[in-house]
């Protein structure tokens, strides 16, 4: 395991005094798109707030390029991690290029005067995203799929090397998840970014990400590209229930017999 891009060891995470993973050892590459799966309740938000510095480390390391995220400074956190939560945003009457300027925030100082650069900056997240078209509209005027574009756009706005996203399809219907998850993907290949999102659109994310992280029912993290986890066995036995199983062949689940009657 390599110092570059996100690497984890020994990490445990939780709220309050009782830790909800331990001992997790990962890493994530710059220029992939890791997923973080595993069922409700497992520790994925947990997991993402941490590292995001939102919620206080129980124990271990995580770094980033080699640099430990939590003696990282805030401010250069700001810098390094852009984070997309589950919160959905109150913008008022912000416009999409003004929400999407909110990640320029760490580079201007206390006045929060944008620069040409900054102004630049924007622009190329907008269009890194294809929401240039929303740049003058109002938040309150759009769609789920396309605010959570804007957010997404805001959060590459900070230049991060790592962008963090708990379940950032989880209010969109299928075309706009489709879109969003290719979307990620393709940012992480063309900017060499380390993306690490959660989510629960399981055949989709496992069709789009380079790699997982995959909490067990034990509370174990196991690692591997989509293929390497389905082949094992590993998605299936998270995952199936009495009336779904998982088909590691086509990656998809199906109905048993017993659900089929």
């Amino acid at each position: 395991m390599t110092g570059s891009g996100l690497v984890v060891r020994e990490l445990a995470v939780g709220h309050s005094r009782r830790r909800t993973l331990d001992g997790v050892t990962a890493s994530a590459a710059p220029g992939e798109l890791t997923l973080l799966l595993g069922p409700n309740g497992s520790g994925k938000s947990t997991m993402l707030r941490t590292l995001a510095g939102l919620l206080p480390v129980h124990a271990g390391s995580a770094t980033l390029d080699g640099e430990s995220l939590f003696a990282m400074p805030a401010p250069r956190r700001a810098r390094r991690i852009g984070v997309v939560l589950t919160d959905r945003p109150d913008g008022g009457m912000l416009t999409g290029r003004e929400v999407v300027a909110l990640g320029r925030h760490p580079y201007t100082g206390p006045l929060g005067s944008l620069t040409a650069d900054d102004r630049a900056e924007v622009d190329d997240a907008l269009d890194a995203v294809g929401a240039a078209g929303l740049a003058g509209r109002r938040l309150h005027q759009l769609s789920d799929g396309e605010r959570q574009r804007l957010l997404v756009a805001r959060a590459l706005a900070q230049r991060p090397a790592l962008l963090l996203l708990d379940e950032p399809s989880a209010f969109l219907d299928v075309s706009a998840r489709v879109s969003l998850l290719g979307t990620l993907r393709r940012l992480a290949h063309e900017q060499g970014l380390c993306v690490l999102l959660s989510t629960h659109d399981l055949e989709l994310g496992l069709r789009l990400a380079d790699a997982a992280w995959l909490i067990d029912t034990g509370g174990t993290v196991r690692t591997g590209t989509p293929d390497e986890l389905a082949g094992s066995g590993a998605i299936g036995r998270v995952f199936d229930t009495d009336e779904l199983r998982f088909d590691p062949a086509t990656g998809t689940f199906r109905l048993t017999s017993r659900a089929g009657g």
